[in-house]
This record gives C-alpha cells, structure tokens and sequence, in this order.
C-alpha cells in the first residue's frame, strides 16, 4: 500500500495560477510520453509516486495521451484507484479536448458536441467525478469561439471540472475567449503553452504578454526542447533520439552545428551555476513571473529527481541572463 512522504510538502514552491485562488506546484507532472499502454505499468506508478512525494500536485493529462491514444487517462485511472484516491483533494488533475481522438466528425477540435463527449470519457477513464482544470487543447478555425467557451463553461456548472484552461491559443484568439469567459464569469485561470530556451514564440508574438496583462496563469511544457536542452546532445544528435527524428528547425542541416555549439555553451554556464543544463532550462522558466507551472515529462523516477533540483538555484545574475540571451540571439525560431 502506498504512503505518501509526510515531508512531501517542505522543498516544493506552489504558485497562484493568475490571479485565481488556485496555486499550482512549481513544477508538474505531464502524461505525454511514458504513460501508455507501450510503457511499463509499474514504472508509471513509481514516477507518480516519486513526484507527489516531492510535493507535485499538477498532474497534466489529455484525451489522446498515449498511445493508444486514451490509455495515459486509463493508466492514471488504475493509479488513482489503487494508490492515490485518499490524496485527490491534494491534487490538481486536468485533461484536454481538440486533438483527433476519435473517428469521425465529432472526436476533434471544439464543438460542444466534442468538448462534452470528451470530458465524459476521460472522467471515466481515469475514475473521477471531476477534473480540477479542463482544457480546450487548440482553438477550432471552423468553431465560433461562444460554442467552445459555453461548452467549457457548461463543464463547470455541471461540477466535471473546478476550472477552466486554453492551450496553444494565439494572443488574438486568447483575448477573444477571455472576453467571452468574462461575461460568463467562467473560471478561466490558465493558458498551456509550450516555452522554452529554444522556443520563445510566446515572447515574439505577444502572448507572453497578454497573459501578464490579464493575470492570468501560464504553464509551460516541453521544457527540454525535445531534450536537446540535456547532456544527451552535448556530443551530437543520437540516431534513436527524439530529436533526431523531430522536424525542428534547430535540426536542420544548415542548422545543427549552431545549435549543438549554443547547447555546450549554456551547458557550460549551466555548470557555473552548479546546475545540469536541464535544471538550467527549468530554472529560467521557472524565474519567468508569468510561469505559474513548468511541466516535465520522465521516464524513470531518477530523471524526475534530477528535474526537481532545478529549485536549487532559480535566480539569474544581469550579467546571466546577458550570457543567455547572446547565445540565443542567432538561434532559428521554433
């Protein structure tokens, strides 16, 4: 039976989502890879343990996590059931519709038909009754905005979810939406978006600000760049890696060797601050005021403890963050 560590909340930082009531843990847990039906399950359910025992209580899920798309949902179900039910009030699970997830016209993007049919199937999935955060996981161009917002909404006052997020919305669309949910007073708190070092859009497109400027939450994913911010690539690109099949723009031809050069050195700042560069990575993400959760993915639960001391050391000298922004300076845009 599975006791959680009664220390778990002593190390761990909890943020305010926006300007909500909800705080998140600093640092999440995301189901993208590593939790289907392909993955070994009991290596699953000690990552989870690892994670709350450290004081993660952001456990991010969406309908099509796999593969098989849906079995991430199933997989945490079993975990919920047989490990973690006496601790769901101490924890934030959230899922997402858009993405293709069924056959046929209704099993993407952001009908009401969909949003609803989804919510219903990943509550069962994972054996809940509610979700904490329910996200609309990319914005319909064949959807008015009002459908989407009111399915959401509908979420909420039927008590399938506490609250409401977007993901990968562009400023316009969010501003759009967030006009919508303000009139509905739907309790909008959060926008997923995938930042990194090597992958600041949400700088360059003003999104970053638009959050800033309507208080609300941001959390952040990929924070590795398909790992390419890690000691794996400090001597090339693995032929078995991710990131070597990715279409990055970093990996392209003409770009590879300014990118593996960029990698070794913030690899070094990284070891000036007594960091790993995925701590590194974490940590600027983390020294964004905006940034109220960065999501990390895990494959053992060694390399979740290796993220975690990130915490370590998440303040950065002018003279830094200089270093940092001239090295990426030249970098392709994501």
């Amino acid at each position: 039976m599975y006791l959680a560590d009664e220390h778990r909340y002593d190390a761990m930082q909890y943020r305010r989502s926006g300007n909500s009531g909800l705080k998140l843990s600093a640092i999440g847990l995301g189901f993208w890879h590593n939790f289907g039906s392909v993955d070994p399950f009991d290596n699953q359910r000690a990552i989870v343990h690892t994670a709350f025992d450290a004081g993660i209580t952001y456990f991010d899920l969406a309908n099509n996590y796999g593969p098989e798309p849906g079995s991430a949902e199933t997989n945490f179900g079993r975990i919920m059931s047989r490990d973690m039910r006496p601790y769901r009030d101490e924890m934030v699970i959230t899922s997402k519709a858009g993405y293709l997830m069924w056959p046929g016209p209704y099993g993407e993007w952001g009908s009401r038909k969909n949003i609803i049919a989804s919510a219903n199937q990943s509550l069962k999935r994972m054996q809940l009754d509610y979700v904490d955060i329910f996200y609309s996981h990319r914005p319909d161009p064949n959807t008015p905005l009002e459908e989407t917002a009111l399915a959401l909404d509908q979420l909420v006052h039927q008590g399938k979810a506490l609250y409401i997020g977007i993901s990968n919305y562009d400023p316009q669309q969010t501003k759009a939406i967030k006009a919508i949910f303000d009139d509905l007073h739907t309790p909008y708190i959060v926008h997923q978006s995938r930042y990194s070092l090597f992958d600041r859009h949400i700088d360059s497109n003003g999104l970053l600000q638009t959050l800033t400027d309507e208080q609300t939450g941001l959390v952040t994913f990929s924070p590795l760049a398909q790992g390419l911010l890690t000691d794996r690539y400090l001597n090339g690109i693995p032929a078995d890696s991710r990131a070597h099949k990715s279409t990055s723009p970093f990996l392209h031809e003409d770009n590879v060797e300014h990118t593996l050069s960029t990698v070794k050195a913030l690899n070094e700042l990284a070891q000036q601050r007594g960091q790993s560069l995925a701590q590194m990575a974490i940590a600027w993400l983390l020294h964004q005021p905006v940034v109220s959760c960065v999501l990390v993915g895990a494959s053992r639960p060694s390399q979740l403890q290796d993220n975690l001391k990130a915490f370590a050391n998440t303040d950065f000298s002018a003279d830094e963050i200089n270093q940092i922004t001239a090295l990426l300076a030249k970098m392709p845009q994501a």
